[in-house]
């Protein structure tokens, strides 16, 4: 039997809720892989109100705990693309993914708005998998 539960650990980057009425861009916390192969990050609409807002997504990824030496994932290194994460206000209760095969320890992912004069609600997961160490603890801690 395959099983997926004790091969992931998840880590909420984007805690639900609503990003800022303006376009201000919603900066996730940064991922550690340390003791993990991959990582896939999963964004969650909820309601977004403004007809004409969008929603571009980016990935950045560094050395650094603290991403001090950000830089953007290139394309290579993604399984998906930024624009296929990226969504519209017609996205209600939509998912989007994105995944990372960089070697780099440290990833982050940014949201950002345009045209937004209204309540977004989202939020974003990265599924941390390919553990060095099975099973994993389940809840995560």
């Amino acid at each position: 039997m395959r099983d997926l539960l004790n091969n992931i650990h998840p880590v909420t980057v984007i805690p639900p809720g609503t990003a800022p009425t303006d376009n201000t861009a919603v900066v996730s916390a940064v991922v550690d892989r340390l003791g993990f192969g991959s990582v896939t990050f999963v964004i969650l609409t909820g309601t977004l109100a403004d007809a004409d807002a969008t929603f571009a997504v980016k990935l950045e990824h560094g050395d650094a705990a603290n991403l001090s030496d950000a830089e953007e994932v290139p394309d290579a290194l993604l399984v998906g693309t930024e624009a296929l994460a990226g969504f519209t206000a017609a996205d209600d209760g939509k998912t989007r993914k994105l995944g990372y095969v960089g070697g780099k320890r440290y990833q982050r992912l940014t949201v950002t708005p345009a045209g937004n004069a209204s309540a977004a609600n989202l939020g974003a997961v990265a599924i941390l998998g390919h553990p060095v160490n099975a099973p994993t603890a389940n809840p995560p801690g």
